[in-house]
């Protein structure tokens, strides 16, 4: 006689699937872990012979963030349907959610990247230090603007909650078991 197997925890399956909200926690990670390799980094290295830090990433990234911070206005006006807004699309919607997620992880790397940089020539004494803290700190100030406005559209995309009277029956709460 043979018995049925279970699954194997953490297998493939419908709930392992699904993609969730970016989470805080990896953000954190990725930028301490990204100031930490900074530090070493510039630390290591004789600082003379680095060239100035240039202002096009810090231009470039808080370019994102407000373009990320329109497209989350845009798309939560029109997944809520308000007047004067067409209907969104639903895969707009996802490439959105993959623009946000991505660029939330990218723009934490570049975050602790500027942490560790800035932290390190507040420590340092000498003139080219002192004439790199305001690119540096403008491009910590860009990036954490970044991982907000990311996160404001990956969360202006999800789907609104709609009224307990016009809800249709899901076939999955109708089964015990499920999640």
């Amino acid at each position: 006689m043979t018995q049925a197997k279970s699954p194997p925890p953490g297998g493939s399956g419908p709930e392992r699937s699904r993609m969730g909200p970016t989470r805080i926690s990896t953000l954190v990670v990725a930028a301490l872990a990204a100031a930490a390799v900074a530090w070493l980094l510039i630390s290591t290295l004789y600082y003379s012979g680095i060239p100035r830090l240039p202002w096009l990433p810090v231009v470039t990234l808080a370019g994102l963030a407000a373009l990320e911070a329109y497209a989350a206005i845009n798309t939560r006006g029109r997944i809520e349907r308000k007047p004067g807004r067409d209907a969104v699309d639903p895969l707009l919607v996802a490439r959105f959610v993959v623009l946000a997620k991505a660029s939330a992880l990218a723009a934490a790397i570049f975050a602790g990247f500027y942490a560790g940089l800035t932290g390190w020539l507040f420590v340092e004494t000498t003139r080219a230090a002192l004439d790199d803290r305001p690119a540096a700190g403008g491009g910590l100030l860009a990036s954490l603007a970044l991982v907000g406005a990311a996160l404001w559209l990956e969360r202006s995309c999800r789907v609104p909650k709609r009224p307990d009277d016009e809800r249709e029956d899901d076939p999955r709460e109708s089964r015990p078991g499920q999640r």
